[in-house]
């Protein structure tokens, strides 16, 4: 499969913003969520999600708006289960009241990204390659 030029524009902006995603967290909690957000992909793509965080200009140093994600969960034409991949991300931050039970609604590949996340914050895998807290 050959990836036309915007495709392939779109995958380095991605990287870019969850570079910057990554680079803005100032606590174990929001490094191990915003991992995790970068893992999975998809919801970080979303023209919604990146400008909720504050990522649309992708500025050289980001200040990522967790609460202003939180605050627009509904709002972000997410369907069922990235909603609650993203309640369960908001969770690790502080933000939000997801139960762990959400989990049972997840499918198999953000269940495992989740699952790492939680394992970041126990201290039990290493965190974002180079990053240190």
């Amino acid at each position: 499969m050959t990836l036309t030029s915007a495709e392939t524009t779109e995958a380095a902006l991605l990287e870019l913003r969850g570079a910057r995603l990554i680079e803005s967290a100032t606590s174990d909690r929001e490094l191990a969520a915003a991992q995790a957000l970068v893992d999975e992909e998809t919801i970080l793509s979303r023209h919604s999600v990146y400008g909720a965080l504050g990522l649309q200009d992708l500025p050289s140093e980001a200040t990522v708006s967790w609460e202003g994600l939180m605050g627009r969960v509904y709002t972000l034409g997410l369907d069922h289960e990235e909603r609650v991949f993203l309640g369960l991300t908001l969770s690790m931050v502080g933000i939000g009241n997801t139960p762990l039970s959400a989990v049972s609604d997840l499918g198999e590949r953000r269940l495992a990204v989740i699952l790492r996340a939680i394992a970041r914050l126990a201290g039990n895998e290493p965190l974002a390659v180079g990053r240190r807290i």
